[in-house]
């Protein structure tokens, strides 16, 4: 492991999932709005993962409990005001060698980056979920990183076990920009034909090799992150993936999006 002390902003998916990974290499410290839910998940996933790491992650409602880790990752919501907000808090309390990193999956890196007030020791560490098993890591420097922080981040990647690709920071970066318009062309084949979602799921897992269909992911992936992600690539977010959302329907995590669960 590198000798970085993780700490991690966030009680969701992506936050619970780093934090599972980096406790196998060491002590992580996780910062949640709900501590108890954030510690279930983090527990439960540790188990699945065989209960390497257990006992590594300390959770606390704290923001200063992040004051001692050397890499800070931002993992909240795709909510630009929030975001920024947070990390500006997160840069005024940083002592000089701490980097702030980001998990956003389509927002603008350099922008995030000058909300912190320290740039230069700024990435986006873009993480794709399930984070235990997907090993692509997205790394978007802004145009002021230095070269530390460019070695640390791809240090702490490689240490975590993960493929470190460095793209652009255009919006969507390299997967989402290519991923979310291919998705949302699913759910517009879906409304012109009247084919079941599990027919179109099928035709790409055993037709194209994808390990999930289109519309599947989008369930796993929620509809509101979808539509987010959508709107920050600029991409025409299908008229029923909108309607869905203002009903609930947000996928996996609510229970019904295309599938029931």
């Amino acid at each position: 492991m590198s000798a970085e002390r993780i700490g991690i902003a966030g009680g969701g998916a992506i936050a619970s999932g780093l934090a599972c990974v980096a406790a196998e290499h060491g002590q992580v410290v996780l910062w949640a709005r709900r501590p108890d839910a954030a510690t279930a998940k983090v527990e439960r996933l540790i188990e699945k993962r065989g209960g390497l790491g257990a006992g590594n992650v300390s959770v606390s409602a704290d923001l200063d409990s992040l004051a001692g880790a050397t890499f800070i990752v931002e993992a909240i919501a795709e909510e630009p005001a929030a975001k920024a907000e947070l990390l500006a808090r997160l840069g005024g309390s940083a002592t000089n060698g701490t980097i702030l990193a980001t998990t956003t999956s389509a927002l603008s890196i350099g922008e995030l980056a000058r909300a912190t007030g320290r740039p230069h020791r700024f990435v986006g560490l873009h993480v794709f979920n399930p984070v235990a098993k997907m090993e692509l890591v997205e790394l978007v420097f802004p145009g002021e990183a230095d070269a530390e922080t460019r070695e640390r981040a791809r240090a702490l990647c490689a240490a975590l076990g993960k493929v470190a690709v460095e793209v652009p920071d255009t919006p969507g970066f390299g997967v989402n920009r290519l991923l979310f318009p291919f998705l949302f062309d699913a759910v517009v084949l879906l409304e012109e034909t009247g084919l079941e979602p599990a027919a179109i799921d099928a035709c790409m897992r055993l037709g194209a090799g994808h390990p999930m269909g289109p519309l599947a992911l989008l369930d796993y992936v929620g509809l509101d992150v979808a539509v987010a992600i959508g709107r920050a690539i600029g991409a025409d977010v299908p008229p029923r993936v909108l309607a869905m959302v203002a009903e609930g329907a947000l996928g996996k995590k609510a229970g019904a999006g295309f599938y029931a669960y």
